[in-house]
């Protein structure tokens, strides 16, 4: 970046103070490396700025509203001048005009006003109220259109409410906020959360398409929140249509901060929070854990190991394993921009700096990024780009070992590190592990992120360039290309040592992984709007282009070098005789032409059409090309002239009908050449006397050139409403999506010969359909502003179909899992597992439960242990026993936001709740299970004298057949509701007083305190209830989930 200065032409300063000669240049671009060097081109853009400014002078005004009240923050412009102004916190302003100009003041939710200079002094500019909700311009994809006119169901996100939250990634400030919009919290350091719009419309992905300035890009954690101006959710087929292929599970459109007109401000924001773990598993300290123990083995008859004997006689380590591995993290957001403009163009160059040092030991994560968003305009032409560059590091142990996991299991009377464990073979560190002597599988985590270390790095470059032409006063062009790439490198360095009992050593080793990914967009479009009368016509029509690649390499090497305490980590330091590399690629392209037609009589009948035809290289020749559609109208009731309800400013009704898409579903499964058959050429088999291996091969992959996009036929009916003069927003929609040809796998016949005896498929059917409200209130008048808004969301997901499972076969499983199932008729991945109904109180009980033959059905019970609902009647319990027992589907979610001010002081409170649905907590069971791991303090064990309680008979699981084939199953007893209602954010601010500003020429300032997930009501006996799961058919899976932190931040926010 480059700026050139002259003495041609001046800007003027703020308040009309000296002026400097400046007019800028920016005439190249970062380039990642020369084989991407004609690709940066793309967001290159040329903006020049010049002003004359003619004799001025000091004029100076007050901006109220019709009701008399003062308006802090209005935009004062001088008409055709690059000169401008805010008003101040009690409404006034001062700004250089001269006689004859023109002086254009606007607020948002005020109609602008123009004001002529005359010549006095001191001006004062009343403001009328507009209809907030109706004129709001919404972007709905390569337009942007009036609010009234949307036929759509779009949602706009509050801004104020999304950014007042500390987040890694847009995403995931989204919760609560939007009806209709599921997102499940990520936790850990740069994770990004997992998104879904109205339920899942596949076996595969939920993921929403995101559009950043017109840019299909992943709006993940290497994306500044900060640079954020609006964002749109698409929720039905008429707002969504326009991407196709896609679209099918939403889009999320981004657009990122521009310059304004007037002189250069400077920003700035500083943000520093501290982390914590709000919740912590309350397990036994040494002495409780002792007593228990003691009282496990005796009453399963066997013997006290001698470890945890002697430490009964004399106890001299309590380890709070919770206290050693969490810690109090924090977070750091800076940010710091510059922007400007005026007629000819503007300019935003903006920088940020954000750290998160999480809560668990050895988990960091960093972001370092700069955007330059430029426009320039000449005559009908207007050129401009967006871009950022990022790049994001961090660390965290390997190994596959969860912290959150093993913490709350793992021995109090075991030590994090001491010599005294030296002796322990493969164990030079003294990590603090299970012996023979005190026996427990539970990871020691701390180990594990000494002997095993991560690291990764990404280099990241997203933006767009664009020209717009306007062709006439109703018709304009627009070329935009994009470029989405980022470099990606991660390292696992293994050193020597141990970190669980029994765990095989493992030889020293560096594993080395790089990939590069390019993302590459070219679209043509034509916008029009023409209005004849009382008939409006706009829309777009266009060609779209995108391409997409990833490279994939890895290479290892074993027996790592340690010279004089000095490890070496290259791959090629390693001396071991084992090294292995591998790498993958994919590549694929979509190409489709889009439009939409938007017909509007008397802004009262409104018609939407539009649609996309898509070809996209990853399917197979039958069914490369797909059309996608939709339809839809509105009907504004309010401008009919029987319509006379006064307290219904506006009120409408519409209805959309269409088809979307999903192709990263099918790439999901098989990466770039998913319809190919693949045969494996590796196997090795012994033949003959002399035991030579002779090579073979097998059909891994079965081809399916009839693979095809899974598609959502979506129905929406939609009421928007704005009452009390406007003080009242109100939308609510009914949806009801059906998805086809869901890829499924299809059992197959084992004579065919491949390895696992199916194929996937396009033959599974899944509907989720609900009901959405949003309410919002404003109250502006008088010193003390406040607005109220609440949001309502209920989803009904069914499987409707899974194809030809085989005969019978009504249902879904996942792969080595047993306790979920998606069944016709039901939820996907419902919970399907054994039912406990309770204990056995005695033996009497236990020989007395018997099926119709007689036959005792849990013959190795004791009085205490669980009992299970034998479903079959077959006299015994296994899998064939499982019921569904319960849905991860919320029935219902929603969020409510308020927001108040009152003269310099602001509030904003956020509230999530979730309600309705199951959790299947892992942890209690490990915890409960009676295994070789530490307890909960408020267990509460059967025993003949304590009978009226939930909790087993208390014994160890190693030995005891009653207990290892009664009370450790999975089953209904580790269900728990899910449902919390939470305090997402609590924001208090206070903006310095002018008059203090002054004497350090800031223009405005402000300073605020936050308290993020302050409190969490729920009966979830876990860390949290929000839990993200394991994927998409294990959500509501609680294996030791990273909870959402508790954060209290302090802040403050400046501008120049």
């Amino acid at each position: 970046m480059k700026f050139f200065y002259s003495g041609g032409d001046q800007l003027p300063s703020r308040q009309g103070g000296p002026r400097y000669p400046l007019s800028f240049s920016l005439f190249h671009v970062i380039f990642f490396s020369t084989r991407l060097r004609p690709l940066a081109l793309l967001v290159v853009s040329l903006l020049c700025l010049q002003a004359a400014v003619f004799a001025q002078s000091p004029v100076s005004g007050t901006v109220k509203s019709s009701e008399g009240e003062m308006l802090p923050g209005a935009t004062v412009v001088v008409k055709g001048k690059q000169v401008s102004a805010s008003t101040n916190n009690e409404g006034k302003f001062t700004i250089q005009a001269a006689a004859g100009d023109i002086l254009v003041v606007s607020y948002i939710g005020y109609a602008s006003k123009e004001t002529p200079v005359t010549g006095a002094a001191d001006y004062t500019i009343t403001l009328q109220s507009t209809n907030i909700g109706m004129n709001e311009v919404v972007v709905i994809g390569y337009q942007s259109v009036r609010k009234k006119d949307l036929t759509g169901a779009t949602a706009p996100v509050n801004i104020k409410n999304s950014s007042a939250v500390t987040a890694n990634s847009a995403a995931e400030a989204l919760q609560g906020l939007v009806p209709g919009v599921t997102v499940r919290n990520g936790g850990a350091p740069g994770q990004n959360p997992v998104v879904e719009i109205r339920g899942v419309a596949s076996f595969v992905t939920s993921a929403p398409l995101y559009v950043i300035d017109g840019m299909i890009a992943a709006a993940n954690s290497t994306i500044n929140t900060n640079d954020i101006e609006s964002m749109q959710v698409l929720k039905d087929a008429s707002a969504a249509a326009i991407y196709g292929s896609q679209a099918a599970n939403g889009v999320i459109i981004i657009t990122t901060r521009k310059g304004r007109s007037g002189p250069a401000k400077v920003s700035f924001s500083a943000k520093y929070g501290v982390q914590e773990i709000p919740k912590r598993w309350d397990v036994m300290d040494a002495g409780q854990y002792l007593k228990t123990a003691q009282t496990q083995y005796a009453n399963s008859g066997q013997a006290l190991p001698p470890g945890i004997a002697a430490q009964l006689t004399n106890n001299t380590i309590n380890t709070d394993w919770q206290d050693a591995i969490y810690r109090t993290g924090n977070t750091q957001d800076y940010n710091i921009g510059v922007s400007g403009g005026g007629s000819s163009g503007s300019y935003l160059i903006s920088g940020s700096y954000f750290k998160n040092k999480g809560v668990l030991q050895a988990n960091d994560f960093d972001r370092t990024s700069l955007r330059i968003n430029t426009e320039a305009k000449k005559g009908r032409l207007t050129v401009g780009e967006n871009m950022v560059l990022s790049y994001t590091s961090g660390r965290n142990p390997m190994g596959g070992i969860n912290a959150f996991y093993e913490a709350p299991q793992m021995l109090p009377i075991i030590a994090v590190q001491s010599d005294m464990y030296k002796s322990i073979p493969n164990n030079p560190g003294g990590w603090g592990i299970g012996t023979t002597e005190i026996p427990t599988y539970a990871n020691n985590y701390l180990a594990v992120a000494a002997l095993d270390k991560g690291n990764f790095n990404y280099s990241k470059i997203v933006g767009n360039a664009y020209v717009d032409f306007k062709i006439t006063d109703w018709l304009s062009y627009r070329l935009n290309g994009g470029l989405e790439a980022s470099f990606d490198f991660a390292k696992e360095v293994r050193d020597t040592g141990i970190w669980r009992y029994a765990n095989q050593p493992a030889a020293t080793f560096v594993t080395e992984e790089r990939s590069q990914f390019t993302n590459m967009l070219l679209e043509h479009t034509l916008n029009f709007n023409k209005t004849i009368g009382v008939h409006n016509i706009n829309g777009v029509v266009g060609y779209s282009y995108r391409q997409q690649k990833r490279e994939f390499t890895n290479g290892s090497r074993t027996g790592l070098q340690n010279i004089g305490g000095q490890t070496f980590t290259t791959i090629t330091s390693g001396l071991g005789i084992s090294s292995a590399g591998s790498g993958t690629s994919e590549f694929y392209r979509i190409q489709g032409f889009l439009g939409r037609l938007n017909y509007s009589y008397a802004d009262k009948y409104l018609v939407t059409f539009s649609g996309r035809i898509d070809q996209d290289s990853r399917f197979g020749a039958n069914y490369q090309t797909g059309k996608f559609y939709s339809a839809s109208a509105a009907w504004r009731i309010s401008k009919e002239s029987f319509f006379n309800v006064n307290w219904i400013s506006d009120l409408k009704l519409r209805a959309s009908y269409g088809v979307l898409g999903i192709s990263d579903a099918l790439s999901s499964i098989g990466g770039s050449w998913p319809t190919l058959g693949y045969i494996n050429r590796s196997p090795r088999a012994v033949y003959g006397v002399d035991q030579n291996p002779v090579g073979g091969a097998y059909q891994a992959i079965i081809a399916n050139p009839n693979l095809r996009w899974e598609k959502r036929k979506a129905t929406n009916i939609g009421l928007d409403a704005s009452l009390l003069n406007n003080r009242i927003d109100v939308t609510l929609e009914l949806y009801n999506n059906r998805s086809e040809d869901v890829l499924v796998d299809v059992p197959l016949g084992y004579y065919l010969g491949t390895a696992d005896s199916k194929i996937v498929d396009n033959a599974a059917s899944i509907r989720n359909r609900g009901v959405e409200f949003s309410i919002t209130y404003r109250h502006n008048e008088g010193p003390f502003k406040w607005d109220l808004g609440i949001n309502g969301t209920t989803i009904q997901n069914r499987v409707i179909g899974v194809g030809n499972q085989g005969v019978g076969v009504d249902y879904v499983d996942v792969t080595n899992i047993t306790f979920v199932r998606s069944k016709i008729g039901n939820a996907m991945s419902s919970w399907y597992m054994l039912k406990a109904e309770g204990l056995f109180q005695n033996q009497d009980e236990i020989n007395n439960y018997k099926n119709k033959s007689g036959t005792v059905i849990q013959p190795q019970a004791k009085p205490g242990d669980v009992k299970y609902l034998d479903n079959n009647g077959d006299g015994q319990i296994n899998n064939d026993d499982r019921v569904f027992v319960g849905s991860p589907w919320p029935k219902f979610q929603g969020g409510a936001q308020f927001n108040a001010s009152y003269k310099q002081f602001s509030l904003n409170l956020q509230v999530v709740g979730v309600f309705g649905y199951k959790v299947y907590n892992d942890i209690r069971r490990v915890l409960d299970g009676y295994q070789t791991t530490n307890f909960r303090t408020d267990i509460n064990p059967w025993t003949p004298d304590n009978t009226n309680t939930s909790d087993p008979r208390l014994g160890i699981e190693v030995g005891d057949a009653g207990i290892s084939s009664n009370n450790y199953a999975n089953s209904s007893r580790w269900l728990e509701n899910g449902s919390y209602a939470r305090i997402r954010n609590l924001e208090l601010g206070y903006s310095l007083p002018e008059s203090l500003l002054k004497k350090a020429n800031i223009a405005t300032a402000r300073v605020y305190v936050s308290g993020q997930n302050l409190v969490t009501f729920t009966g979830y006996k876990g860390l949290d209830p929000d839990v993200k799961g394991s994927g998409l058919q294990l959500r509501g899976f609680d294996n030791g989930n990273w909870p959402a932190s508790r954060i209290i931040s302090f802040g403050v926010q400046c501008e120049f």
